[in-house]
């Protein structure tokens, strides 16, 4: 066995009982400190709420979905602070908005901006994909919200548009998925650099495949369910899966 082989962290099976009692878990830390789970989910929502609006005042409504759906892929960077209250309500210590600040500030001094750089490239890259597919299936003609929408709904180009569409996005998203899962609590938690939390991330999705997917099935549905509310589903299913891929990462690596 290399050096290398030796020296990479120590990854868990979990099962699909193991997501039933984070989610559980996570559920228990939102109820028992709500205000920072609205918080942080609120500014995740208004931000949303601000960024389609823009697409619809500069007249580019073909990107609003897909800056919805992808806005997901930088959803664990709000979600260090879910990390932050589960840590300290895990070990039964003080919360205040002082210290949940003060250590996402800290988390942002050390590799976890790295990671935003990482996530915030492949937002990018989605986007770009989405815009040359919406111009490739509705060409170039502009059209208001309502009139795309009705395309996409009943026209054959439009549901072309949505099966193919939302396959590169799930390909993209899943990508993400597995070097992000475990990732950024990881960086939160220990001292290591942002490539060997990506690896060991990966690393985690391959050794667990089956209960990765169905968790990351989870994620699109309760993302899918908030998209349909207007984002506002977000102030429930924002906190609950932050919380929960905290105890997750728990489960996936052993203390050390």
């Amino acid at each position: 066995m290399s050096d290398g082989q030796k020296n990479q962290i120590e990854i868990q099976t979990v099962t699909v009982d193991d997501l039933l009692d984070v989610l559980a878990l996570g559920l228990r830390d939102f109820k028992a400190a709500p205000a920072y789970g609205l918080f942080f989910s609120g500014i995740y929502a208004v931000g949303g709420w601000v960024l389609i609006l823009m697409l619809i005042e500069f007249d580019l409504p073909f990107l609003v979905y897909p800056l919805a759906a992808g806005f997901a892929l930088i959803a664990p960077f709000i979600a260090s602070g879910f990390y932050v209250v589960s840590s300290q309500l895990e070990k039964s210590e003080p919360l205040s908005w002082s210290i949940v600040f003060g250590t996402v500030k800290s988390m942002f001094d050390r590799d976890l901006g790295w990671m935003a750089l990482v996530t915030g490239f492949s937002l990018f890259i989605w986007m770009d994909i989405a815009a040359l597919m919406s111009f490739g299936f509705m060409s170039f003609q502009s059209y208001s919200f309502t009139e795309l929408l009705g395309i996409i709904l009943t026209t054959p180009v439009g549901w072309a548009f949505l099966i193919i569409g939302n396959t590169a996005g799930a390909v993209i998203a899943f990508g993400v998925f597995s070097y992000s899962v475990i990732s950024i609590p990881m960086l939160f938690d220990r001292d290591i650099d942002f490539i060997t939390a990506m690896i060991t991330s990966v690393r985690f999705v391959k050794r667990n495949p089956r209960v990765m997917a169905i968790w990351c099935f989870i994620i699109a549905t309760l993302t899918t369910i908030s998209l349909l509310s207007g984002l506002v589903g977000l102030f429930v299913t924002l906190p609950l899966l932050g919380h929960a891929t905290w105890h997750l990462y728990r489960k996936a690596i052993p203390p050390g």
